[in-house]
């Protein structure tokens, strides 16, 4: 038997990946068209279920492109790390304490971002 975890990918790498290729498209791709822009060697198939789990995820729509789907990202980067960040709030029932942990380990720089967006300036 092969070591087969030596030539895994992270978990979401995968993903990522096609979000990236998603984000810097003009339109919608298809499977085929993701394939191609990611420039590594996965089966069209591999693409297809990633962008199917992606769909069921919310973070991708697609519509009708021949027999299959064409997919667009639902939000961009940093639309998609606030919706991470809220998912992982939403899983402790101490959000406070989260909350406190988090800001606590902020830069000075982020910290400084963090109140001005608080306080409704127009900082980012």
């Amino acid at each position: 038997m092969g070591d087969a975890g030596a030539e895994r990918r992270q978990a979401g790498e995968l993903e990522a990946g096609v979000l990236a290729a998603l984000w810097s498209a003009e339109g919608p791709l298809t499977p085929a068209q993701v394939q191609r822009a990611l420039g590594v060697p996965l089966a069209r198939t591999t693409v297809t279920t990633i962008v199917s789990r992606l769909y069921e995820k919310g973070m991708v729509t697609r519509v009708r492109s021949g027999r299959g789907f064409a997919y667009t990202p639902t939000e961009d980067a940093p639309g998609l790390t606030a919706r991470r960040m809220h998912v992982e709030l939403g899983k402790d029932d101490d959000r406070g304490a989260v909350l406190a942990r988090f800001v606590s380990q902020l830069s000075d720089e982020d910290e400084r971002l963090l109140r001005s967006l608080l306080d409704g300036d127009d900082a980012g």
